[in-house]
């Protein structure tokens, strides 16, 4: 797919690695159709029925249960329709890579065998560099989304985690859109939504209508499972700071006691009645938790500044310029671990006022955050994660300085 530069006039998180719809393991009927089922719809998944009480009852028929690996298939099925496409390679100003390199080498993640995780993407390489427009630049104005974290593409050798994609030659000049990056990889960041994919820019602002006005009876909140074999587990920390806040402060919720089924309705309830959502390291330094919250009008509270900051510049405000403070709430791990900062205190410093700026914030922010669910994008002038990224991408290729969100 080729994407011409676009008109002058022309944005449910990120990665984990608990187990995905497949596996290391020969495919059997019960992986193959949880694939399926989890890839449906374009890639955003089957209806969010259990949503049912918990969002507007005209927007629920919209809303999904996306995979957090699906990115992929997303953004490809937008390419396939973006009004600039051409399929005349001299007129193309970008090249995009429709390769699955996420759902390819999640099959194989488990797997002790190195070559069958980087078999296809090998393939891919060998085959795009014969390629006339490749050849021409040797990939410097080529782009590929990436569903899976930086860390499953860059394995060195043939022992570690993950394939080595990211790692092959061919890739040095490929401007890579992943979903969370490695802080020394130079690949561009994209978001995923947790299965918000409205139609219409008015089913946008209906949306952030309703978490802007909505009140918010707790102070903070904590989602997350507890790790009681990990030594000094930052989560343990958290629990211990929520319940010590009491439950008129802080509210938090353990997912080994909710059945998978209910979570993103316990969550989304959760995030709705709070004014901050505290959002630690996960298995990698972001959370997807981090961006269902904002999507909900909770102001996220990071503990790492990777979590967030120079992370996400082309969607949320970036480090270095001091906006940080507009979206967000920084405080240092090691100062809630050593007991020199109260989470509690921190933000009930904040005062509501700026809580409410902050949630203005944020809550503007939305439409960066998600992908609509229409070929032709939300319209109205409203953009989505999508037609940053590409943008971005662009503008990146042109030279010139992609601005901060």
């Amino acid at each position: 797919s080729r994407t011409r530069a676009p008109p002058a006039s022309s944005s449910s998180t990120t990665s984990r690695r608990p187990s995905t719809p497949t596996s290391s393991l020969p495919a059997t009927n019960s992986t193959v159709e949880s694939l399926c089922v989890a890839l449906s719809n374009g890639g955003f998944g089957p209806p969010a029925g259990e949503l049912a009480g918990v969002v507007p009852a005209n927007l629920l028929p919209y809303w999904y249960s996306t995979d957090q690996f699906s990115l992929e298939l997303i953004f490809h099925r937008r390419i396939l329709a973006h009004r600039c496409r051409t399929a005349d390679p001299s007129a193309a100003a970008a090249f995009y890579i429709p390769f699955y390199a996420g759902l390819s080498v999640g099959k194989h993640l488990w797997s002790g065998d190195a070559a069958s995780r980087d078999r296809d993407s090998a393939l891919l390489l060998r085959w795009i560099k014969e390629q006339s427009p490749w050849k021409r630049s040797n990939g410097s104005d080529h782009f590929i989304a990436l569903g899976r974290i930086s860390w499953d593409f860059h394995r060195s050798g043939n022992d570690g985690w993950g394939g080595s994609f990211l790692n092959m030659a061919g890739m040095e000049k490929v401007t890579r859109l992943i979903i969370e990056r490695n802080p020394s990889d130079k690949g561009r960041r994209s978001t995923v939504s947790d299965g918000v994919p409205p139609r219409t820019a008015a089913e946008v602002r209906q949306w952030q209508r309703f978490v802007l006005n909505r009140n918010r009876s707790t102070l903070f909140v904590f989602a997350g499972a507890p790790r009681p074999q990990v030594k000094d587990d930052f989560r343990g920390f958290l629990f211990k700071e929520c319940k010590r806040a009491g439950k008129g402060t802080c509210r938090s919720l353990d997912w080994w006691k909710v059945r998978r089924q209910n979570r993103s309705s316990a969550a989304m309830r959760l995030f709705l009645d709070s004014a901050f959502c505290l959002q630690p390291k996960g298995d990698s330094y972001t959370r997807r938790s981090m961006f269902d919250c904002m999507l909900v009008g909770a102001v996220p509270v990071v503990f790492w500044r990777h979590s967030a900051y120079g992370q996400y510049e082309w969607y949320l405000p970036g480090s270095g310029e001091g906006r940080e403070g507009e979206w967000s709430v920084f405080i240092d791990s090691r100062e809630v671990k050593n007991g020199t900062v109260s989470v509690k205190e921190v933000l009930e410093g904040i005062g509501e006022k700026r809580a409410r700026e902050m949630r203005e914030r944020v809550v503007e922010m939305i439409p960066r955050l998600l992908y609509a669910a229409a070929d032709e994008g939300l319209g109205e002038g409203m953009q989505d994660a999508f037609d940053v990224a590409v943008k971005g991408v662009l503008r990146r290729f042109r030279g010139a300085v992609v601005p901060a969100a």
